[in-house]
């Protein structure tokens, strides 16, 4: 075996030892105890529900997942070269979908058993409670970065061709897309239809069990903000590698010259050290007993920060013995502080520790409207310090290491994604097991030590999505480079800089113009699509909780049970019916622009999608995320706690802020990182168009 043998071995072992560990965390898990017979009772139809609708969701992408396999396999014996004679493009988008579906199934099967035990465990105390939580998120983070590195790493050793391997990132991210937008749909229908008719009107508490929608919305957050978070980070994680990869160029591993075998596979090496990082950062989240925000918020920080730091020493360490490249460990750095900045931003934004929120959550005393003005100034705010740290990032690592080192900085943003995703992952655990104490009705005691975890989760989940995003737009521009470079549109040196040749991206061309500018229009066509089937979605759950309110006799009294099941299925409904045409535009757009104006303006269009998706989705994500947290400081007791007209006034907020921090935001990092893939694995077959102009 020779030394790229040696080495393609490392990430290879990386990726085992992630599962393992994934698999006795679940065991952890499923062994903790699931509390009394209701609780039981209530955690199963949680658990029903939520994979009687990943079962359909993947049952209902099945055929659009065999007409894009059988036309990437044409296309692999017509127009695509690979030195294996085997479909390779088709086979890796086949094996991407089948482990982008497989990472989120697996969360989701985790998470759905883990919040009855949470529950439970919160009986016990808030340390117990946060263990099985981390737990359960773990597993979920683990076993995205673990399935995404063996999948790249094992495909690249079969193919050795990467133009072959980046079908594997075009079935994730289509899968991820579907996954992201038919959850989100779900789970915010069900939220805002629950909440609208019983907090707003009917003015009982949240996770109320008279509540018809109750148990879709706790349903919701497993298939949204597990299963579709999961398919989300699987494919930004592996679109990050694949960019990198791609970059180095379209030959065969082994007929490569030594070095550039090594800066192929550093891509992997340093995910796989990653995740031995983010492993050994999970051990050094631990809580005291009290409820404390800053405490428990702390607890998770120590995890984060002992991994990244472990990741620059694996890294010196890689450096060191194998690259002898501190150009590279600079991109590395580079884009692991910027996402770390990034990350503390978004948290000051959306944390109602700091005045942001505060400030959202005082404007609830004069009405709803001005509580939707605060949060969307907010929200664009922000946009302002992610925006600087990816631009200082993609300086620096352009300036090491040309386009390589851009890729390589949004490697090392997601290398440590096993525990950053577990701080996220665990957040939808958490505000499970609330619900089902309160439907449960334990002592108010355990509800308290949930909601603070849930308040916490609310926090990691937007600094998650700040992650997430802020990775899309160093991935994004590596997989636009790639595509430049494979469609002839520019050239790199050995350095990764540009160099004179290829065509260009005349952004004054009046196509290439007209591609930006039909660019920057798709993240709101997009993000317009995905709010409107919420609202449509949500008011068949608001119709169908008013009538059995109405028609159920002696339901508000608590002398009889909701029809939970009725709601479970109109948002299944709902969110399949739904998320069809997002997702499909998502792929004819990128195609239709290359076939129509040609490869060039296909370039620009990727570039005006990459702006300003990357502002619109930062955004949603923190306008939703200070919405969603200005609520939770009300109902702390402030500016006239729960049942007030501030409070009414927040939760009026909150139901505007779901759709945008958990389905529109969120979707856009994969809409941008799709369309790219999709040109990178369709660049030969591009022209120069059919509409010609002079």
């Amino acid at each position: 075996m020779d030394s790229s043998g040696l080495l393609i071995a490392l990430p290879l072992a990386a990726g085992v030892i992630a599962l393992v560990f994934a698999a006795l965390m679940a065991k952890r898990v499923v062994g903790a105890e699931a509390g009394n017979e209701r609780m039981t009772e209530i955690g199963d139809a949680i658990r029903e529900g939520a994979s009687a609708f990943l079962r359909r969701e993947y049952l209902a992408l099945l055929p659009l997942v065999v007409i894009v396999t059988i036309v990437l396999g044409v296309l692999d014996y017509t127009l695509f070269t690979h030195e294996i004679g085997a479909p390779a493009t088709a086979i890796s988008y086949l094996v991407g979908t089948i482990c982008s579906g497989l990472a989120g199934f697996v969360g989701m099967n985790v998470a759905v058993r883990a919040n009855v035990r949470t529950a439970a465990a919160a009986m016990r105390g808030l340390n117990p409670a946060l263990r099985v939580a981390f737990s359960s998120g773990s597993v979920m983070g683990v076993t995205v970065v673990g399935i995404g590195l063996l999948g790249v790493s094992i495909l690249y050793l079969i193919f050795q061709d990467i133009s072959a391997v980046a079908g594997f990132g075009f079935g994730a991210s289509s899968i991820a897309l579907f996954a992201r937008v038919g959850g989100g749909i779900f789970t915010k229908a069900a939220d805002v239809g629950s909440d609208l008719v019983g907090k707003v009107e009917a003015g009982i508490p949240e996770d109320d069990p008279r509540n018809p929608g109750v148990i879709a919305d706790n349903v919701g957050d497993n298939v949204g903000d597990v299963a579709g978070m999961g398919a989300d980070l699987f494919e930004s994680y592996v679109g990050s590698i694949i960019s990198a990869v791609a970059l180095v160029g379209a030959g065969t591993l082994f007929a490569m010259q030594d070095a550039d075998k090594v800066q192929a596979l550093f891509p992997m090496l340093l995910a796989g050290a990653g995740i031995i990082a983010a492993i050994l950062g999970t051990f050094v989240v631990r809580s005291g007993e009290q409820a404390d925000f800053e405490k428990l918020l702390w607890a998770l920080r120590y995890g984060i920060f002992a991994a990244g730091g472990l990741l620059i020493i694996f890294a010196a360490i890689l450096t060191v013995t194998i690259t002898q490249e501190w150009s590279w460990f600079g991109c590395v750095v580079a884009g692991l502080v910027a996402g770390t900045i990034i990350g503390l931003a978004t948290e000051y934004y959306t944390s109602y520790s700091y005045n942001p929120t505060k400030r959202v959550s005082e404007s609830s005393q004069t009405g709803a409207a001005t509580v939707i003005i605060s949060g969307i100034a907010t929200g664009m705010l922000s946009t302002l310090v992610p925006v600087i740290c990816i631009s200082v990032a993609i300086l620096l690592a352009y300036w090491f290491a040309g386009f390589y080192g851009v890729a390589l900085a949004g490697v090392g943003l997601l290398s440590t994604l096993g525990i950053t995703l577990a701080t996220d992952a665990y957040g939808p655990v958490a505000d499970n097991a609330g619900g089902i104490a309160e439907q449960a009705q334990l002592d108010p005691q355990v509800r308290e030590l949930t909601d603070a975890l849930d308040a916490l989760g609310n926090t990691t989940a937007a600094t998650g999505k700040g992650f997430a995003i802020g990775s899309a737009a160093l991935t994004s521009l590596a997989l636009l480079a790639a595509y430049a470079v494979s469609a002839e549109l520019i050239t790199l040196g050995d350095d990764g800089r540009l160099t004179s040749g290829g065509a260009g991206i005349n952004l004054l061309d009046p196509r290439i113009l007209v591609g930006v500018v039909i660019g920057a229009m798709l993240p709101f066509i997009f993000s317009a699509m995905t709010m409107q089937a919420v609202g449509r979605a949500a008011q068949g759950i608001v119709d169908e909780v008013r009538r059995q309110f109405r028609e159920i006799p002696g339901l508000m009294e608590g002398n009889a049970r909701p029809d939970s099941a009725r709601c479970v299925d109109i948002s299944t409904r709902g969110a399949l019916r739904e998320m069809i045409l997002p997702g499909v535009m998502a792929v004819v757009a990128p195609l239709a622009t290359g076939f129509i104006l040609g490869q060039a303006a296909l370039g620009g269009l990727l570039i005006g999608a990459i702006a300003a998706g990357f502002m619109l989705a930062i955004m949603m994500a923190s306008a939703g995320g200070t919405w969603d947290n200005a609520k939770k400081y009300v109902e702390l007791g402030n500016f006239g706690g729960k049942g007030s007209d501030a409070h009414k006034a927040a939760v009026e907020g909150d139901v505007v802020g779901d759709p945008f921090k958990d389905t529109s935001g969120p979707s856009l990092n994969i809409l941008l990182k799709l369309m790219a893939i999709v040109s990178l694995v369709f660049a030969p077959v591009f022209g120069s168009g059919l509409i010609a102009l002079g």
